[in-house]
């Protein structure tokens, strides 16, 4: 196992201490829960832009988009391309109607529509799916860190884990957005660093990458046929389409920011930012997966160590050498894609440059991670204690639940990346997590704001159909095979879309129903 010099070292912790001195410099304004909340709607809409580009932008896509790319092809990069689509409809219909109610929690309002259950229900949806997300950024960044300087995953975890709380509980959500800022041109600056670095270490350049790449079929957006079993073009649109509506129409990572922006054109204006950069640079990301892949094929010797590092975190410590030696056979590509990436930074960066990439992806990390706490203590101070448990509590008692709340979930999220260390994709997890938890979440959302009839009752129908279809499409692969017929057929990227359609179509239906009985 390869260490990290000094000045690798070095570099880094300069990184981690000046996150935390933005959140000192940062904290002389939280007076106010609308401080650390909204930033008292102070920021310009260039800087909201590349802070929800840099939360897209997090350490899965740093490790997993390049993992995937190396292990299979460009499929997943449809993704991105479902989100111009996604943007305009958020910046059409609900950007301008956050900014009209004022409320800091995306999930006021439903309560205001269905009823308190309604409110609840969209809260634990959206408390776990960022339980998911932290804890997938965590597990990238230690993956990443453990194959640099060999300290466990758990340490590591905890140790840069300490310094996004600090800052993020300091500095509140001004410091997140501006630390995002600047780690969104250093996340940026270290991709292009990646690829030239791997293009230049490569005999014939970009044109032998090109010339592999067509050879073994890696720049396939997947296949265009009608099959929604397989992670086909259409089935990663739809997800794509779905996810993207989800966050920049519903996430309160983003929400919370809207309101941060001076006004509604700003707002606006902060989701096309972040699409038009976020676009070519997870492109980007995929050509350096390609170009890895590229690399270890005309340096097959150095995929050996690659391979035998998986091979052995999936056997038993004491298994013989023939063992080994027949489950690194056995391995494909995308069973060690995650792997790639932290492998060519420890051997074939110079010095100096490896911190500061290793920054970059720390950068990644971080800014998903800090937007995460914020939002997530901000729901559950303004939604949940606020709402249920002390309806009373003054200005000083909010600020000082939303401190206590923002680390809550820091370690919350640290203590879900432990959990998750060991899985196969890190990018195929997150997705899953992501498509179960928000599935009802966004189905709900359209049903109130589109059906204007739609009541409580057939929104509370409605909803539990959708949870049941959800729950149906990730549970029933367990089944034993004398119960084949009700297993679910489709990929599990369907899971998302199937259950925000359920909700909705349910909920129309119903409410058709019901005007169709009055009329009788």
């Amino acid at each position: 196992m390869k260490s990290l010099p000094v000045l690798d070292l070095a570099v880094i912790a300069v990184y981690l201490i000046s996150m935390i001195l933005v959140g000192f410099y940062f904290s002389r304004k939280n007076r106010n829960s609308d401080q650390f909340t909204k930033a008292a709607g102070s920021i310009p809409g260039w800087a909201i832009g590349l802070s929800i580009y840099a939360t897209f932008l997090s350490s899965n896509t740093f490790l997993g988009v390049p993992g995937k790319a190396f292990g299979s092809n460009w499929n997943n990069f449809v993704f991105s391309l479902a989100m111009p689509l996604a943007a305009w409809i958020a910046s059409r219909y609900f950007v301008p109607f956050y900014r009209r109610t004022g409320e800091v929690s995306a999930y006021t309002h439903l309560e205001k529509r269905f009823g308190p259950w309604a409110r609840t229900y969209a809260v634990v949806c959206f408390l776990l799916t960022q339980l998911a997300r932290m804890g997938s950024i965590f597990f990238g960044i230690a993956l990443s860190l453990q194959a640099l300087t060999g300290y466990s995953m758990q340490s590591i975890m905890l140790v840069v884990g300490s310094c996004i709380i600090i800052y993020t509980v300091l500095g509140g959500i001004e410091a997140v957005i501006w630390t995002e800022v600047v780690q969104a041109i250093v996340k940026t600056l270290g991709a292009f660093l990646i690829l030239y670095l791997i293009v230049r270490n490569i005999p014939g350049g970009a044109a032998k990458i090109i010339e592999i790449g067509q050879a073994d079929h890696k720049f396939s957006l997947g296949s265009l046929s009608p099959n929604l079993r397989e992670s086909t073009f259409w089935v990663v649109l739809f997800y794509g389409f779905f996810i993207n509506l989800n966050n920049f129409g519903i996430d309160q990572n983003y929400v919370q920011r809207y309101h941060t922006a001076t006004n509604s054109r700003q707002a606006s204006r902060s989701l096309w930012i972040c699409v038009f950069c976020y676009v070519p640079v997870s492109l980007l990301f995929f050509i350096i997966g390609s170009s890895l892949y590229a690399y270890y094929q005309v340096n097959p010797q150095l995929i050996e160590s690659v391979k035998q590092q998986v091979a052995m975190e999936r056997l038993p410590l004491q298994s013989s050498a023939a063992t080994i030696r027949a489950t690194m056979d056995g391995l494909l590509p995308a069973d060690y894609g995650d792997k790639i990436m932290p492998h060519f930074m420890v051997n074939e960066i110079p010095t100096g440059l490896v911190g500061l990439i290793i920054s970059a992806i720390m950068s990644a990390a971080m800014s998903t991670i800090s937007s995460g706490m914020n939002s997530s203590a901000t729901v559950f101070s303004i939604d949940i204690y606020k709402r249920y448990i002390d309806p009373q509590m003054n200005e000083k008692q909010l600020m000082k639940l939303l401190y206590i709340t923002t680390a809550v979930f820091g370690i919350m999220g640290m203590a879900t990346g432990i959990l998750m260390i060991g899985i196969k994709s890190i990018l195929d997890i997150w997705w899953q997590l992501s498509g179960i938890f928000s599935g009802g979440m966004l189905g709900l959302f359209l049903l109130g704001m589109i059906s204007r009839k739609t009541g409580n009752a057939e929104a509370l129908t409605a909803t539990c159909m959708g949870v049941l279809v959800i729950l149906w499409m990730t549970l029933s692969a367990a089944l034993p095979e004398d119960l084949n017929f009700l297993r679910n057929m489709l990929h599990s990227n369907m899971i998302v879309v199937i259950g925000t359609l359920t909700i909705f179509l349910s909920g129309l239906v119903l409410t058709s129903f019901k005007r169709g009985r009055a009329t009788i």
